[in-house]
């Protein structure tokens, strides 16, 4: 056993296909090409050129006057304070093209030619430099989702920066400050529910955790390209749209700035899901019925396989890059130690099984037993699952897709019984400003929205620098929301909560959320729900700093 040092860790994400952090399928298939080439240099300075300021063309969003727009001096004063250190190249390639998810090929749109695409691994202090080229028919974009990062860097088209047209390319450029788990996806209408996704994970290069070998898992639900299915057409048959969906459609109640993908064929069979319900979720669990569910891209009949050794612990590192899927994940025969959510330090708690909302991470420890044993991810109130392997010993049988461990019954810590480890905790102190955001919208009309009001670039809810702000969700649906709020992270601070820090977090139907975040990261910032499909519907508002 040994502490992973920063040399082992950047070794390990060069040799990601070799050593299993993301395992193709155990089926048939072409296995993933290579990954997005990456360089390394050393900078002293910010690139400068004809009409930008830093490298970046300034990008001011309509709205109204007095706030900070996210190139303004005041974004680039605090991108100065999160320092300048190596830098770290990445090139993407957005393109449509045919993906393996063990037996079942399919056409959607990828970065590469692997889902999820190739892990990107940097070292907290290094500058990330990546260049996103769009080969898809449309525009798209890239987000960095729980990244502290300056406000341009965020890509969020219309609120932080055009939108990226096909046969363009832009490059983001920002300093990762906080080391933690993170998750790159689309930020252009219904995308994120495709291929667009992969994995940001950045080292602590003083790294307190000791373990043997990292596991990185993957959850995501799947719709594209099955049986003429796409995210856009799904959108349309929940909001009954009539007929074909139309290139670039607008929809959504004034989602405006997103627009929408064109579908593959007509649009698929019905995927409109009824009468899923989940007592842990309090009421209706999805809105759409996937007809697959993924670990590390790959279907339960042919799942990604993780070796170790008996007796190795292994950081599990796992993401929710679904759409409308919640998960209740275990590891059969296994106990897990929670060392972090949403890339922060919590105080270490033991449970057998995890609950994640889309875009939540988790980082767990296991002690490896002898022998082969399924990770079992339940598409919580769903009636499905997604299965991956973890085989420590000479077996090569798998478990079946169907298997049901005790595990998803035992044990579950939620997000705000955890403890925020000192480090990051925030102290004691009364807010100086107060938001409160009522959600609202229903399944019959799918109109689903922050205080009634369809979504506008232009909205803006003010906070000011260094002030300390709440923002108290009143969900008035009937639905569980995951609700994420960009370029910062916030403390869980109701009553029965012990204050972890997260991007994104859980609201019940009928009950309140209450978060509080200091106002440290000047610019523009999108709150919204992450289920996909009430964020294109509307559910989405913008944090706008005071000049």
């Amino acid at each position: 056993m040994h502490t992973y040092t920063r040399r082992t860790l950047l070794s390990t994400s060069l040799t990601a296909a070799a050593s299993g952090l993301l395992t193709a399928c155990s089926g048939d298939g072409s296995r993933p090409e290579p990954g997005p080439h990456s360089e390394s240099a050393r900078s002293s300075g910010s690139r400068r050129g004809s009409g930008t300021l830093d490298g970046v063309r300034p990008f001011v969003p309509k709205g109204p006057k007095g706030y900070v727009n996210p190139s303004d001096p005041e974004v680039l004063a605090a991108e100065r304070e999160r320092g300048s250190g190596r830098v770290r190249k990445f090139r993407f390639t957005a393109k449509e093209t045919s993906v393996d998810l063990g037996g079942k090929t399919v056409r959607t749109w990828a970065y590469g030619d692997s889902v999820p695409g190739r892990a990107i691994r940097v070292t907290a202090g290094d500058i990330l430099d990546l260049t996103l080229a769009n080969h898809l028919p449309v525009g798209t974009t890239l987000h960095s989702h729980g990244v502290r990062l300056r406000c341009d860097m965020d890509g969020v088209p219309g609120l932080t920066q055009e939108t990226i047209k096909p046969g363009a390319e832009f490059n983001y450029r920002f300093a990762v400050a906080h080391p933690g788990t993170y998750l790159l996806h689309s930020h252009q209408g219904m995308q994120l529910d495709r291929a667009l996704y992969t994995p940001l994970i950045i080292d602590d290069p003083r790294e307190p955790l000791s373990y043997d070998k990292e596991w990185l898992v993957v959850l995501d639900d799947w719709v594209d390209g099955v049986d003429g299915s796409t995210p856009d057409a799904v959108l349309a048959q929940l909001q009954k749209v009539k007929g074909p969906v139309p290139k670039d459609m607008h929809m959504g109640g004034g989602s405006g700035h997103h627009g929408h993908s064109a579908p593959y064929g007509s649009g698929g069979p019905d995927r409109v899901l009824r009468g899923a319900l989940s007592s842990m979720l309090q009421g209706m669990s999805g809105n759409v019925d996937y007809p697959y569910y993924l670990v590390n891209g790959c279907v339960p009949h042919a799942p990604s396989v993780f070796r170790a050794r008996p007796g190795d612990r292994i950081r599990l590192r796992i993401i929710n890059a679904g759409a409308d899927t919640a998960f209740r994940v275990a590891l059969g025969g296994h106990e897990m130690t929670v060392t972090h959510t949403d890339g922060y330090p919590v105080e270490h708690r033991t449970t057998d099984a995890l609950l994640l909302g889309m875009a939540e991470r988790y980082d767990v420890i296991v002690t490896a037993k002898d022998g082969v044993f399924p990770l079992v991810a339940l598409a919580e109130g769903k009636n499905a699952r997604a299965l991956a392997v973890l085989n420590t010993g000479r077996s090569k049988d798998l478990p079946e897709p169907s298997v049901r461990l005790d595990e998803l019954d035992g044990r579950i810590v939620l997000a705000p019984r955890l403890v925020p480890d000192d480090s990051v905790a925030f102290a004691d102190r009364e807010p100086d400003r107060e938001i409160r955001i009522k959600l609202r919208g229903n399944m019959k009309w799918y109109d689903w929205s922050f205080d009634g009001r369809p979504y506008s670039v232009e909205q803006r809810h003010p906070v000011r620098q260094g002030e300390r702000v709440r923002i108290v969700f009143l969900n008035r649906t009937g639905m569980w929301h995951p609700l994420h709020l960009h370029g910062h992270t916030f403390a869980l601070t109701g009553p029965k909560d012990a204050g972890a820090r997260k991007d994104t977090a859980i609201v019940l139907p009928q009950q309140k959320l209450v978060v509080d975040f200091y106002a440290d990261n000047p610019g523009l910032w999108m709150l919204h729900c992450h289920n996909q499909y009430h964020s294109e519907s509307g559910m989405m508002t913008n944090i706008g700093y005071r000049k």
